[in-house]
């Protein structure tokens, strides 16, 4: 396989109104495939939440990952992404979430933990460009001194990789306890202030909304590789409703690793 170059392609930006978390789910597998078809060019999807949610990787244990008491008092939606990686807390104004669609050729050759720094650069420079030292930490973090900023995920599917990442923010640390387990076992000895601690979020780095936060990164991609305002092709659309209803809303699919 021959390698690319982000600036070999045409890159297309895609920030629509907020969408469930079961139909974002849905666009990340449908618009992947999509670029790995060759019928979209390569993306990169700004997500807006429509209600607060836990993500939960492919591969993770619903039971072992999330308190279902905690997410139904607090009204949280609970979903399964198609990518590896850990357990995500979602609350809309809290959390900067983008997905990159990109043909496998731009990771050719890379290792994991290559292809993940490749992936970030972009956004670990709009970070130093808004005073935050931020750094890639392996195999799929984005931190600074004072803690963890981002995760990240990926999957390769076809001739495309999926690469997305949730950056926090802020953070409801105290909520966040109370929704997932591993949370709590990994900071039992060191109570809620640890776990804000652990994740540090970017408003209180940056002092700047989360509206400020997102137009520089967008702005710092644009910059470096190229990018046009895209919008949802109908088509699009309507398969990852679909999918959303068939697949990703299906308690089933939640629970397929118990």
């Amino acid at each position: 396989m021959n390698a690319s170059t982000w600036l070999d392609h045409d890159w297309q930006l895609l920030h629509a109104a907020p969408q469930a978390p079961t139909l974002h789910m849905a666009l990340d597998e449908v618009l992947t495939d999509e670029v790995a078809a060759g019928r979209r060019p390569p993306t990169l999807r700004v997500w807006e939440w429509a209600g607060p949610a836990v993500v939960i990787g492919r591969f993770q244990s619903l039971r072992n990952e999330v308190d279902a008491h905690g997410a139904a008092r607090h009204g949280i939606e609970v979903v399964r992404r198609i990518s590896g990686g850990g357990a995500m807390f979602i609350e809309p104004g809290n959390t900067i979430t983008y997905s990159i669609y990109a043909p496998l050729t731009m990771v050719a050759g890379m290792s994991f933990q290559d292809a993940y720094a490749h992936m970030d650069a972009w956004v670990i420079e709009a970070l130093h460009a808004l005073g935050i030292d931020a750094r890639y930490q392996p195999l799929n973090d984005i931190t600074a001194p004072a803690g963890k900023i981002a995760g990240a995920a990926q999957a390769r599917r076809g001739g495309a990789v999926l690469h997305h990442v949730t950056m926090a923010y802020d953070i409801d640390a105290a909520k966040m306890m109370q929704v997932l387990r591993i949370g709590r076992e990994k900071l039992s000895d060191k109570g809620i202030a640890s776990a804000a601690k652990r994740v540090d979020p970017l408003r209180s780095q940056t002092g700047l909304p989360r509206e400020a936060v997102i137009a520089r990164m967008v702005d710092t991609f644009r910059q470096r590789h190229g990018l046009r305002d895209d919008t949802l092709r109908a088509g699009e659309l309507a398969r990852a409703e679909a999918l959303a209803a068939s697949k990703f809303a299906d308690p089933a699919w939640t629970a397929v690793v118990p």
